[in-house]
């Protein structure tokens, strides 16, 4: 027969299944679905296509040369009458003149038109990606939020048949009242800590809102366990990965090529575009018409203060943008072996809670009740192993969240796509 302190034990065990059945039953969050809403709702990724669509009608407007300019005029002697036909001078006047730029200018403001577009394109691939990190950051965020709470709910229950447990052995004279007081305390310490779960839950969920595009307070579902993201690159090939596939650097790299076109075209423009001007002269009377053709072109007597200062200036931007490269590729290999490392050593940690200490820790635990009720151990040692099973329960989640958020900033460094899936 079981005294009354172990059956309240065993219905608060019962009253833990029930929990897990009652968060079981809550609506599922899909991170695919989520992911492919983002791609088609994120605000920042819808701007940064219409960069991209902006950016490529700079194309043809670059390779486009200068509009002809057509002229109408009449020229008069004396300010008395209407002197055509009777004054030589006097005369109706129709031109057309037409600018050609030096051959190769125009290519090269072309091609560094192309090189921005390319470049933006780049960037709106990288907006994706980190969005699609984003999103998978907030959705393991929450599920680590839901998963605090339904631990929370569970072990809270076990306090609660512990303090019923010992009320009943202080009601027969074998414990003491400060047992269910230091049970109940930590009871409202857990109770503490849920709601500020639930506060959390609620500013994330407006936040993966927003990052999907949606009104902020757009009912979400539950996030719910996926298996584990699988990674098996070494960290040399991984940052390899991220040199030659990252939006981010080949962004940098498009730059880098626009700057160099740019300090060509500065130096082309250091050769005079040519402007021809034809003009026809209408006379009447003894008169003959008349006409002309004229070329000119300028005369580059300020080198030094304008074509050379305009050529430093375009090589001192390839320069810069030489630098940022070589700085967002430093980065780059900063950041991924950080989330590398935090994904070996997430791996681990979880070994070591789900196999070693978390069954260990609630076989202490057991022990320690069944010790308590035999009146062989006190009560601060079954709290105190509570408390461990709890925080081994807790670290051991916490860890999977920050292994899937690792891998998910990983993939965006490394570009694998932007679609997330498995």
């Amino acid at each position: 027969m079981l005294n009354k302190a172990a059956y309240i034990l065993l219905i608060g065990l019962i009253f833990v299944a029930a929990v897990g059945l009652k968060n079981a039953a809550a609506e599922d969050l899909n991170l695919d679905k989520l992911i492919a809403e983002a791609l088609t709702g994120n605000h920042e990724i819808i701007a940064a296509d219409s960069k991209v669509e902006t950016s490529g009608f700079r194309i043809p407007q670059a390779a486009a040369p200068p509009d002809p300019i057509v002229s109408i005029g009449y020229q008069n002697e004396g300010f008395q009458r209407y002197t055509l036909g009777e004054e030589q001078g006097s005369q109706w006047m129709l031109g057309l003149s037409q600018t050609f730029p030096f051959p190769g200018k125009l290519a090269l403001r072309e091609q560094a038109a192309a090189k921005e577009t390319d470049s933006l394109k780049a960037v709106r691939e990288d907006v994706a990606l980190k969005t699609v990190a984003r999103v998978k950051e907030l959705y393991f965020d929450l599920l680590l939020s839901y998963k605090t709470i339904e631990i929370i709910e569970e072990r809270a229950a076990l306090f609660e048949a512990f303090t019923d447990a010992a009320l009943a052995r202080y009601s027969s004279g074998m414990g003491q009242q400060g047992d269910a007081l230091m049970a109940q305390q930590e009871k409202y310490m857990l109770m503490e800590k849920e709601e500020m779960e639930r506060q959390k839950i609620e500013s994330m969920s407006g936040e993966l809102n927003t990052t999907l595009g949606r009104d902020v307070n757009s009912p979400l579902g539950r996030p719910t366990v996926r298996p584990k993201t699988p990674f098996t690159m070494t960290l040399e090939g991984t940052i390899r990965r991220a040199y030659e596939a990252s939006p981010a650097i080949r962004a940098k790299e498009e730059l880098l090529a626009e700057a160099r076109i740019k300090t060509a075209s500065a130096k082309k423009d250091a050769y005079p575009d040519v402007s021809l001007s034809a003009g026809y002269y209408k006379r009447s009377g003894d008169f003959k018409d008349m006409w002309s053709l004229t070329a000119s072109f300028p005369i580059p007597i300020f080198y030094g203060k304008k074509q050379n200062m305009a050529v430093s200036e375009a090589a001192s931007m390839a320069t810069e943008a030489a630098h940022e490269l070589d700085n967002a590729k430093a980065m780059r290999a900063a950041a991924v072996r950080e989330n590398y490392t935090m994904i070996q050593a997430s791996e681990k940690l979880m070994g070591l809670y789900k196999d070693a200490l978390i069954p260990r820790t609630w076989q202490d635990y057991e022990l320690a009740v069944s010790g308590y009720i035999n009146g062989r151990v006190d009560a601060l040692t079954v709290v105190t192993r509570l408390k461990s099973l709890l925080d081994y329960e807790l670290q051991y989640w916490s860890q999977y969240a920050a292994r899937e958020k690792a891998a998910a900033r990983l993939e965006a460094l490394t570009a694998p796509s932007a679609k997330g899936g498995e």
